[in-house]
Formats: structure tokens, sequence, C-alpha cells
């Protein structure tokens, strides 16, 4: 147990400044997220949260692309930013599902149909758990490095090859 405790602090060591970017632009996004749905969920879309709840994520998610690409991971963008841009996409409808299927979840099985019910499971809860996901995601699978660009900084600070025989020092008994 012990073991496992270190290992998750030298983790959160290694990670702290880029889950601390990500916790930002988090937080942006979420206030994005959070009023385009309270807007869309009290006016011009009372009648549809789980569709209100999807445009309220694709327009943080834009935020939040900028942000991250730019700024949390800006050290591991790839060239290649149709790929990154796509697989940022598809993490993000992973993260929309799980968003939207809070809400489907709270007002259709759990019959919670007010404004705020539909806010907690989205906003809160729904938000929570994707964004634990998309953290996990951006790093594996979105914003991965260029391994042209990586290659090349190895070799920059690689020893120098030779084809000389090391010489072992020392006196021997």
């Amino acid at each position: 147990m012990v073991d496992l405790l270190r290992r998750g602090l030298r983790l959160f060591q290694a990670l702290w400044r880029e889950l601390a970017k990500f916790g930002v632009v988090g937080a942006g996004a979420f206030v994005i997220d959070s009023a385009v749905f309270l807007w869309l969920i009290t006016g011009p879309m009372g009648e549809s949260h789980v569709k209100a709840k999807a445009i309220a994520v694709a327009v943080a998610t834009l935020f939040s692309w900028i942000g991250n690409r730019y700024w949390t991971f800006r050290h591991q963008r790839t060239r290649t930013r149709l790929r990154e841009l796509a697989m940022f996409v598809l993490m993000n409808v992973i993260g929309l599902l799980i968003m939207s299927g809070c809400v489907a979840f709270s007002f259709y099985i759990l019959g919670l149909r007010s404004e705020l019910a539909s806010f907690v499971s989205g906003s809160i809860i729904g938000m929570g758990l994707a964004m634990c996901f998309r953290f996990v995601a951006y790093k594996l699978w979105v914003f991965t490095g260029d391994d042209e660009s990586d290659t090349i900084r190895a070799v920059a600070h690689a020893a120098p090859y030779t084809d000389e025989i090391p010489r072992i020092t020392g006196s021997a008994h």
C-alpha cells in the first residue's frame, strides 16, 4: 500500500503542472458549457435537455481544443494536426456521451425533470466523469507528440558514437 502511495505521489509530481493547466482550461470550458446549457434549457430548448447539453458541450469543446492544444499540451502537439483533431473530436464525443448519458439517466430513468437536476447530472457529475476520461485520453491518444521530433531530441542528447573499446581503469589484484 505504501509503495502504491509513493508511486501515485511520483506520478502527481511529474504531472502536476499539466494537471493544473488542464484544470484551468477545464474550468473555462465548465463555465462556457454551464452558461450555454442553462441558457438553452431555460429558454429556447426548455423541452430538450439532452440536445441542449450536446450543444453546450460542442461550444465548450471548441474552447477546450484551443486551450489544450496551445497551452496545456503545447509541448506534445503533433505535426499531423488532422489526426490530432480527429482524435480530439472522438474523445470529446465520448465525453459528450458520458455527460449526456448522465442527463438522460437523471431525466428519463430517475424522473428528475427540473433544470437543477439536469444541471447537476450533466454539468457536475457527468462533466467530472468526462474530465477524468479526457485527461487520460488526451495524454495517451490525442497529444502524443511528434515521433520525428522525439527521435531528433533523443539523438541530440545521446552520447557520441565511437568505435573505440572502452578502457577499464583501476587495478587488478
